[in-house]
C-alpha cells in the first residue's frame, strides 16, 4: 500500500489550496492501493526551529534524526518517513510560502537530511534511501500564471527541500493564478491529473 502525505500550508479551510489539494487527492484515490493522509499545518502546534543542530549531528544512519523540540512535529516525522509521496500546497504570500509552511520546512530539513558532499561539503542530502515523489500546488489571488516567475518563489523552495531532505523528485507543479478573478475551476482538472500521476 502506497502512502501519500498531503501537507496543507493554507491558513483557511475550504478555500483555493484546500480545494485543489482535495482534487489532487481524488486523482490519487482513483488509483488502487494508495492511501492518503491530509495534514493541516495550521491545526498543529509547530514551534520554530532553534538551530540547536542536534538533528544535524545525530547518527547519519538514522532515517529520522532526533529533534529536541516537543510539539506536534514529533507525530508528523514518522509519517514523513513512511510516506511514498507528498502533496505540498500553499498560497503565495509576498511571493513566498506561508509562514506556517516555512516553519514546517525548516523543521524537517535536518531531521530528514544529513550532511553530504554535494554540491558543497556539509549540504543536506536525504537520510532515507527510499525514492519518493512529490507534487506542488501553489495559488495566487492576483498574479496570473503568465507572470508566475515574478511571484512564485514558493515552488523552488519546496522543490529544494524535496530534493535535499526528502529524496522526493517533484514530478509536477500547479500554479493557480489570479483566482480572485478566474476562480478555482480552471485548475481542477490539472490538480486531478497531478494527483493521479503521483499515485501511479
Amino acid at each position: 500500500m502506497k502512502k501519500i502525505l498531503a501537507i496543507v500550508g493554507s491558513y483557511r479551510k475550504g478555500k483555493t489550496i484546500d480545494t485543489l489539494i482535495d482534487r489532487a487527492i481524488q486523482g490519487v484515490e482513483s488509483v488502487d492501493g494508495v492511501q492518503v493522509e491530509k495534514i493541516y499545518l495550521i491545526e498543529k502546534n509547530i514551534k520554530y526551529c532553534t538551530n540547536c543542530m542536534v538533528c544535524k549531528k545525530d547518527d547519519a544512519e538514522k532515517s529520522i534524526a532526533r529533534c529536541v523540540i516537543s510539539d506536534d512535529m514529533q507525530e508528523i516525522y514518522p509519517k514523513i518517513d513512511e510516506a511514498d509521496g507528498f502533496i505540498f500546497g500553499t498560497p503565495v504570500n509576498i511571493g513566498h510560502v506561508t509562514a506556517v509552511m516555512k516553519t514546517f520546512l525548516e523543521r524537517i530539513c535536518w531531521v530528514t537530511a544529513k550532511p553530504g558532499n554535494y554540491p558543497l561539503k556539509g549540504c543536506p542530502i536525504p537520510r532515507s534511501k527510499k525514492k519518493k515523489k512529490a507534487i506542488i500546488i501553489i495559488s495566487s489571488g492576483i498574479v496570473p500564471p503568465i507572470l508566475r516567475m515574478w511571484c512564485d518563489d514558493a515552488t523552488s523552495l519546496i522543490k529544494c527541500v524535496c530534493d535535499c531532505s526528502l529524496g522526493a523528485g517533484v514530478i509536477g507543479s500547479l500554479y493557480a493564478g489570479a483566482v480572485h478573478t478566474r476562480g478555482v475551476e480552471p485548475y481542477l482538472d490539472k490538480a486531478y491529473r497531478l494527483g493521479r500521476k503521483l499515485a501511479v
